[in-house]
Formats: structure tokens, sequence, C-alpha cells
């Protein structure tokens, strides 16, 4: 059953109306075992009814060393293309995707920062009021892995604490195959873990391993469903 809202501006697009959750990516570092949901928020959504619940927006902060490919990602999940001419994000930028949830409108507002140190007062200033924080690096980069700790701390330090979703994403994964990519994730749990973070691993430019929107659907259903 959908909602009774009235529908505030055009439908939209098949792909952003979900009703199920996609399985987490990894169970050692999830943090959205079906188990952990609240059983009224679990009866709402198996009914596809949410009654009367309002316009849902949450805000999206994207954190990671330069040319982690932070662009490539939103622009994959956004507009589902890649470029890989890319140039180096100035300050910030942000995209806006409309979904329905269960049968509720929804809103992502997510904001691309700079990976560069010279912008990052600048950036800073616009992790507050964040919901999610995902910290992305690169697959094949060790260090900017490393680098997620501090890029984290400096979202955080911007939050109330215990306000934010946190999602720690690999990127490229394209570049790397067999026992390097089993390694490098390894190590990226165990990170995860650490940080209390969801673990996801993708690839803007072969879209792998997308389920359309799968990535953020983990992101979708952090944030709008303890609202239910």
């Amino acid at each position: 059953m959908r909602s009774s809202l009235m529908p505030l501006g055009p439908p939209v697009s098949r792909d952003r109306i979900i009703d199920t959750f996609p399985k987490w990516y990894t169970p050692d570092a999830s943090l959205q075992l079906k188990e952990h949901f609240h059983g009224q928020v679990s009866a709402a959504c198996e009914r596809r009814n949410t009654g009367t619940v309002g316009l849902k927006l949450s805000k999206v902060v994207v954190v990671g060393d330069l040319y982690v490919g932070k662009t490539s990602l939103i622009h994959r999940f956004c507009k589902n293309i890649f470029d890989r001419d890319y140039k180096a994000t100035i300050g910030v930028d942000f995209e806006i995707e409309r979904f329905e949830i269960a049968g509720i409108p929804y809103s992502l507002q997510i904001w691309d920062t700079a990976g560069q140190e010279k912008f990052k007062c600048i950036a800073s200033a616009y992790y507050r009021g964040a919901q999610v924080i995902i910290t992305a690096f690169d697959l094949t980069d060790v260090q900017t892995l490393e680098h997620t700790r501090q890029w984290l701390e400096d979202a955080l330090r911007e939050n109330e604490v215990g306000s934010c979703f946190i999602f720690l994403v690999g990127t490229k994964k394209d570049l790397l195959s067999g026992a390097a990519c089993e390694q490098a994730e390894a190590e990226a749990v165990h990170l995860a873990n650490e940080m209390q973070a969801e673990y996801w691993s993708v690839s803007a430019k072969t879209a792998v391993p997308w389920v359309p929107r799968r990535e953020c659907k983990g992101i979708l259903q952090s944030c709008c469903c303890p609202g239910i």
C-alpha cells in the first residue's frame, strides 16, 4: 500500500522506488543486519504502509583523499555515468536525489567534498548536520585507507556524537583481483570494524558490484527506516 501523502514534484523514476533492501556486502562489516531493526519498522515496511510520515531528507557527506574517486562514485550513483577525465573538486559540490521508500517520499542531499588539504577549511563547514558520512579510499593505494581515519575524525568533529551513520567505501575495484583484492578488502573490513562503519567495495567505472543503487540502499536503509 502506498502512502497517502500528496506527491511533491514529478514522480520518481522506477529505479528510485525501493520497497526491499539488499543483503549487506559483508556481514563482517555491516551495521544493517535485519534483526537490528525495530519490530514496528519492519512491520511498516512489510505492509508498505507508513501512515502519514512526512517528506524526509538526509544529508550525506563524502570525504577522502584526492583522486580516490569520490566524484566518480557520486556521478555513477546519481547519473549512471563514468568519465575518466574528472577534474579535482574545488571546495564542495552536491547532488539531490529523490526516492520513494516503502511509500515515503525521500531525498538524499549528497555533498562531494574536496580531497586537497588547501580546501579542508572550506569543506569542513559543510560536514555539519550530516546524517551519513562516507569515507572513501582507493583499493589500490593502502595509504588512502590509512588516511580515512583522519577524514572521519574531521567529519565527526563537526557533528554530535552518535548522530551519523558511517560507511567505508573502497573504490576502483576493477583494478584489483585475486589475492591482492582479498588482502585489500580484509584490511578495509578490519578498519571498518574499528570505525563502527559499514563496508562496501565498488567500481564506478564498471559498476561492479552494482545492482542499481545497491551500495547506497544501505545508506537509505540506515537513515530513513528508524524514523518511520
